[in-house]
């Protein structure tokens, strides 16, 4: 690798999974009455949430939530006014789970 390319690496470990590696958001699935996002990365990891840590999610109903846009590193609901990333997926799952769960 030459040093113009190393430079252009970054320095965040999940900023290099999902732009250097291509982590991706795969799919994405709610269950209101566990209080629940899953999401399976094209990993074939799975990461979960809990939709009451998000205002409007958490108000939201089952047809709005379904409702969704995923590019792959992020999830959009227009209706709702409201963004998730997978980075912050990834760091919610560094938090909860540790990092031996996420790797590619």
């Amino acid at each position: 690798m030459s040093i113009s390319e190393k430079d252009k690496r970054s320095s965040d470990s999940l900023d290099q999974l999902i732009f250097e590696e291509g982590l991706r958001l795969k799919n994405v699935w709610f269950d209101k009455d566990l209080d629940l996002i899953a999401v399976l990365l094209n990993n074939k990891k799975i990461i979960q949430r809990p939709i009451s840590d998000f205002d409007r999610l958490r108000n939201a109903t089952v047809d709005q939530l379904n409702h969704f846009e995923n590019d792959g590193i992020g999830i959009h609901w227009p209706e709702l006014d409201e963004d998730l990333s997978l980075k912050g997926f990834l760091k919610y799952e560094l938090a909860h789970m540790g990092s031996s769960q996420i790797t590619t």
